[in-house]
């Protein structure tokens, strides 16, 4: 100011009083109109006042001025006063107009910011409250819903795109929220908000929805829930409830070579002992729900890792010499086997995909592009075994007379396979099949009854008992094979080269064979 007053005092002296002529450049944004004095250039002696006045269109409001506002009376003035000092640039901001329009039904109330319709600007959010009356509950938000964060909460936000109407819900009675998690739905009552008089006993179901994963337990308000670890339980309508059925993977070991491979509950994986292909190396994989170790030839201590996401990709490290590792363009695949020297995919449609064995002998057992209706995949030495819906088998590869591995095309009523340098076949009747090179009598299992799962490696095989206890035949120089009779409690097995890998019930490791790379040290971990 005092710069100015010396200006002036010197034009003054200097000139006469001269007064200075500045510019005043008006705009606007789309939305409105500077209808005073108007949108163009204009010129103004020094010091003069202007009125400034600015007009939205239909569906739009004023926001501000913005520009050379310093001597502008108000910005947040549609009509305001500026006073001429210099050039000036300045703009009418405009923003669409969007109303909401809120309401609810009997039995309760929108709390904030109210019933009725208010006025936001484009991208406003807006936090809803809904309040039931006694003895009502507050069921969902409907309407132009497309914004709302969560139309099960009375309590939420909607981003305003648009002009919306919407409605809180009310029921009499208590209500009951309940929802399933990642892996997994509730079947019965079904989800979202159900109404209830009180005492009512709601039978619950939750059911898992992906392959990898199981029920874990029941969260939220399970006060009155009879059994939170069930997946079938029910729960007594005392109150209004919130109530989510959680899953996870299911935790898994595989054994292989020299080495052995834990599947946890978050869908990490930990892998221990020979690492001289890089198999140990899974620290950053995430998301997994299954795993398969690729074992090696007696004597040979090689090895694979592969890993199924739960999106139906693949992942694999270790021994790529023969290519088993190059599955980074599988998709849709919903199981995995490995071997020594191949990888097999078993995609969602029945369809089997396969990679490996570059440089070996070809003896097709990569040759499975025109399998269908396959539920389970099994990959052995030099050959790969397909089990289909109908319980009969099909497989590809080394098929000598002194080494039948693919014989399996009499089997019938199967309802799992496994291979390494013979072929395993678990009937539906608990009994148990296998062909191929019998070393150490690993495919002695003709006397095996009620057998719910079994796994191989080249030179033994282990059968998992309904009861839980585990049998195994083969070669036994390290007791792989005679180590688990005293096994309870078990829930699954795997054969590694010279050794065996089981779980129990309660998740906890059991190793035994030979460690001298370390790949028992998971015996005792809890997963």
């Amino acid at each position: 100011m005092i710069a100015v007053a010396l200006i002036v005092g010197m034009v003054g002296c200097n000139g006469g009083g001269i007064i200075e002529h500045y510019d005043l450049t008006i705009s606007s944004t789309i939305g409105g109109l500077v209808i005073e004095p108007g949108e163009e250039t204009f010129t103004y002696d020094e010091g003069t006042e202007v009125t400034l006045k600015a007009v939205p269109d239909e569906g739009y409001r004023f926001v501000e001025w913005i520009g050379d506002v310093e001597n502008l009376r108000d910005v947040n003035a549609p009509e305001t006063i500026i006073t001429i000092w210099a050039n000036s640039q300045i703009q009418a901001i405009f923003e669409a107009i969007c109303l909401l329009n809120i309401a609810s039904t009997a039995g309760g109330n929108v709390t904030a910011p109210g019933e009725g319709i208010f006025f936001y600007g484009s991208g406003a959010v807006v936090n809803l409250v809904a309040t039931p009356d006694a003895g009502y509950h507050f069921v969902n938000w409907t309407g132009d819903v497309d914004t709302i964060v969560d139309i099960w909460n009375p309590t939420t936000d909607i981003t305003m795109n648009k002009s919306k109407g919407i409605v809180a819900n009310f029921a009499a009675g208590y209500a009951l929220r309940i929802f399933g998690s990642n892996g997994g739905s509730v079947t019965v009552p079904g989800e979202g908000t159900f109404s209830y008089d009180p005492g009512t006993v709601v039978n619950l179901v939750a059911t898992p929805t992906k392959a990898g994963y199981h029920f874990r337990n029941w969260t939220g308000d399970v006060g009155t829930i009879a059994d939170v670890n069930s997946a079938a339980t029910n729960i007594t309508m005392s109150g209004d409830y919130y109530v989510r059925a959680k899953f996870e993977v299911t935790p898994m070991v595989a054994a292989g070579g020299a080495h052995t491979v834990v599947l946890k509950s978050d869908g990490t994986v930990v892998a221990v002992g020979n690492n001289n292909y890089g198999q140990l190396n899974t620290g950053n994989w995430t998301d997994i729900i299954q795993v398969a170790a690729g074992w090696a030839d007696p004597g040979f201590f090689e090895g694979t890792t592969v890993g199924l996401c739960s999106n139906g990709t693949v992942v694999a490290t270790g021994r790529n010499i023969e290519k088993q590792c190059e599955v980074g363009g599988w998709t849709d695949i919903i199981q995995v086997a490995a071997s020594p020297y191949h990888t097999v995919g078993l995609r969602a449609n029945g369809t089997v995909v396969a990679t490996g064995a570059e440089g070996l002998i070809d003896y097709g057992q990569l040759n499975v592009t025109g399998w269908t209706n396959i539920t389970q995949v099994a990959a052995g030495i030099q050959h790969t075994v397909g089990l289909r819906a109908d319980g009969t088998v099909v497989a590809v590869g080394l098929n000598r007379s002194n080494a039948p591995l693919c014989d399996v095309g009499n089997w019938t009523d199967i309802v799992q396979v496994e291979a390494a340098c013979h072929t395993v076949g678990l009937r539906a009747n608990g009994t148990v099949v296998a062909v191929g090179l019998n070393y150490s009598g690993s495919c002695d299992v003709g006397n095996w009854t009620d057998i719910i799962q079994v796994a191989a490696c080249c030179e033994h095989t282990v059968g998992l008992c309904r009861n839980g206890t585990v049998v195994a035949v083969g070669h036994d120089c390290h007791g792989q094979c005679s180590d688990v009779g005293n096994w309870t409690d078990i829930v699954q097995v795997s054969a590694g080269s010279f050794h065996t890998v089981g779980l129990t019930s309660d998740r906890t490791v059991v190793a035994v064979g030979w460690d001298y790379s370390g790949q028992l040290a998971p015996d005792g971990w809890v997963l």
